[in-house]
């Protein structure tokens, strides 16, 4: 993987602790344009980078991740911020793929969390702070089309979001994997989304959520 950070400091930091943990750190990057280079040059599994980085000091280094998920689909992208940022959040998302993660920098002192959340954005799947969930739940509009959910079906996709499988949703919540993958498809069903392929289903269901 790569990891690009414009703060020497915590870019070193979390290569040093990913590499620790037996993940192979292949490049690192100080700014968005080195980040683009490496990620063409190594195709590693997965991107990480802040959303704030040199050249510009502004949203370079998200608009970097969003570059990655459309050239280079194979990619998985992880974007750290400082802050809950839900529009930068949903943009990530909005590319209507897997492969995708948006975290909190604190999550990088809870190792297990994190490195949790690089291996299934390196298998497809998508990482989304709890934090970041449930700010969006506490924000939701007086009309949105989650009203018709179930408060089980609420939880449900709320662990949708954060990009957990049924088989850890049902760990969570307590539940056989068969029940979740009946809440599922009721999700499905009354967001109105046709029969597809499940993570495709899946990526638009959190997008409606994000966007609830």
């Amino acid at each position: 993987m790569i990891v690009a950070d414009d703060a020497a400091l915590f870019r070193d930091g979390l290569a040093t602790l990913l590499e620790n943990a037996g993940f192979d750190v292949v490049g690192r990057a100080g700014d968005a344009d080195g980040l683009m280079a490496m990620a063409r040059e190594q195709r590693p599994s997965v991107a990480i980078t802040d959303i704030r980085m040199p050249p510009d000091g502004e949203l370079a280094g998200l608009r970097a991740a969003l570059d990655i998920r459309r050239e280079l689909p194979d990619v998985g992208v992880l974007v750290l911020s400082q802050h809950v940022e839900l529009r930068h959040a949903e943009d990530l998302l909005g590319t209507g793929t897997g492969g995708v993660g948006y975290l909190l920098k604190e999550r990088v002192m809870r190792s297990e969390e994190l490195f949790d959340a690089i291996r299934r954005i390196g298998a497809g799947s998508s990482a989304i702070d709890a934090e970041i969930v449930s700010l969006l739940l506490s924000r939701r509009r007086a009309r949105d089309p989650l009203d018709g959910l179930t408060p089980r079906e609420h939880s449900v996709l709320a662990l949708m979001a954060e990009g957990r499988s049924n088989q850890a949703i049902g760990r969570t919540l307590g539940l056989e994997v068969k029940t979740v993958e009946s809440n599922v498809g009721s999700i499905f069903g009354k967001l109105g989304l046709e029969p597809a392929p499940d993570d495709h289903r899946r990526v638009l269901a959190v997008l409606t959520f994000l966007r609830a």
